[in-house]
């Protein structure tokens, strides 16, 4: 279980997240919902160690997390939202350098992980294909069959649906729910309300930097009424 207790962050004074705590279990999504500037995406940065928290703790199955160490332990993956692939390498070698340079597997352990990951997300015929020639949707897959190739407990996607049309975005919520089938901890910042309906979640909706209200999808989805907040975004009133 992933625990987020009082965590807050400034930037110039100015406070981004206000004392934000929740659980995530093993196998569960988290959907961090709200307009743009909410403190979506700096929680799912620190969990990264991208920015620094000013108070609170966080801990992975009641053990504290370290994360200035957190790079060299990979228990955390990252999708970001414009990808940050090698996009002068091929799609094979986004996976297998990683895992080459930073897990010291040999070109054959590399070889055998990145076939399998691009079979599994419908990019083997791309292997050869250069990063910067793929289309949003296979550049989203590849981010995350990269990151998932690293074997983390916990995997965090910014914005992951930013960049697609419905189609696509339906083929990623697919994906996002089989990471949390297969054992995963996910976490998902996004502004996209369709998640809501493409996901067995639990939605944190996000103001000012603070979770103002909780609700699992199903729970809204069958009641929105009682989950005004949520209900105002999703309106388009917020």
């Amino acid at each position: 279980m992933l625990t987020i207790k009082n965590v807050t962050k400034f930037f110039n004074n100015k406070k981004i997240l206000n004392n934000v705590s929740l659980h995530v279990k093993k196998g569960e999504i988290a959907l961090f919902l709200g307009s743009s500037g909410v403190g979506k995406s700096t929680l799912l940065r620190i969990m990264n160690n991208l920015e620094t928290i000013d108070s609170g703790t966080l801990a992975l199955n009641d053990k504290e997390l370290n994360l200035e160490v957190i790079n060299k332990t990979h228990l955390i993956g990252m999708v970001f939202q414009h990808f940050n692939l090698f996009e002068h390498l091929t799609v094979e070698k986004n996976i297998t350098l990683p895992l080459e340079k930073i897990l010291k597997y040999t070109h054959e352990q590399s070889h055998k992980v990145a076939e399998n990951l691009l079979t599994l997300y419908g990019l083997f015929d791309k292997k050869n294909t250069y990063a910067r020639r793929l289309s949003g949707g296979q550049k989203q897959r590849l981010a995350i069959a990269r990151a998932i190739a690293m074997k983390p407990e916990i995997i965090c996607l910014d914005e992951p649906t930013s960049a697609l049309d419905p189609i696509l975005t339906s083929h990623v919520a697919n994906t996002i729910q089989q990471l949390a089938a297969d054992g995963l901890i996910v976490l998902v910042a996004s502004h996209d309300i369709s998640l809501i309906k493409k996901l067995n979640c639990t939605i944190y909706f996000m103001s000012n930097g603070s979770i103002v209200e909780t609700a699992s999808s199903q729970e809204f989805n069958n009641n929105e009424a009682q989950f005004p907040l949520i209900k105002k975004f999703v309106d388009g009133q917020a």
